[in-house]
């Protein structure tokens, strides 16, 4: 796993607006903020990836540079992950991508909750290094969940999933539930889950924040 806050950096600042209660009534600059961490975490993916060198002709001779062998598949959980995959996209600008919109139902009255997945667009995964893209990693049962709705496209050869925030509840949890080789790139890790799944401290809900509140 990789924690992008581990090493102090620039990331400290956009992770700190994005928790900031009264930044955060700026749901531009929280989006932004959201694409320029997905930004950081894909140039740290890009180090794990496969290269070979090619020739590039400058105008006074040629330049030999190691580049990607293959670009990943972009997937990102909608509707928050929408601005954390463009930060992704900004990097990797010749991936394919797919989509999936997941999100928690609350029965009324019941502070239970079970994932709802409702749209499933990926090209082919066969053999794919995908990347699935989720700001918030609470209980990890959505990216459970998503992972079984995407290997009917394809086995994956490799998944790095993805998220700003991660708890260790849901950590643990996709430790015991996935069964494909996978890695972990978050720009932070925080104490724990409360008694209604929200990771604390966390920031709220991401998708709230970044587009309005939903009815």
């Amino acid at each position: 796993m990789f924690v992008l806050n581990k090493t102090n950096s620039i990331a400290n600042h956009f992770l700190a607006e994005i928790r900031d209660q009264h930044i955060q009534k700026d749901s531009m600059r929280f989006r932004k903020n959201l694409e320029r961490l997905g930004g950081l975490l894909a140039y740290e993916i890009s180090k794990s990836l496969s290269y070979q060198p090619q020739p590039v002709t400058t105008p006074l001779g040629i330049s030999h540079v190691n580049l990607l062998e293959n670009q990943p598949v972009l997937i990102p959980i909608m509707r928050a992950g929408i601005p954390f995959y463009l930060g992704v996209l900004n990097y990797f600008d010749g991936a394919v991508s797919g989509f999936i919109g997941a999100y928690r139902h609350h029965a009324i009255g019941n502070d239970d909750f079970e994932i709802q997945m409702d749209y499933v667009a990926t090209p082919s995964l066969k053999d794919r290094r995908v990347i699935l893209i989720d700001p918030m990693l609470a209980t990890g049962k959505s990216i459970v969940k998503t992972l079984k709705a995407l290997r009917k496209n394809g086995e994956p050869q490799h998944i790095d999933i993805m998220c700003v925030i991660a708890a260790p509840e849901g950590i643990d949890f996709l430790h015991e539930h996935i069964d494909l080789k996978f890695n972990l790139w978050v720009a932070a890790v925080d104490e724990k889950l409360n008694d209604r799944a929200y990771i604390i401290p966390g920031l709220g809900d991401a998708g709230d924040l970044a587009y309005g509140h939903k009815s």
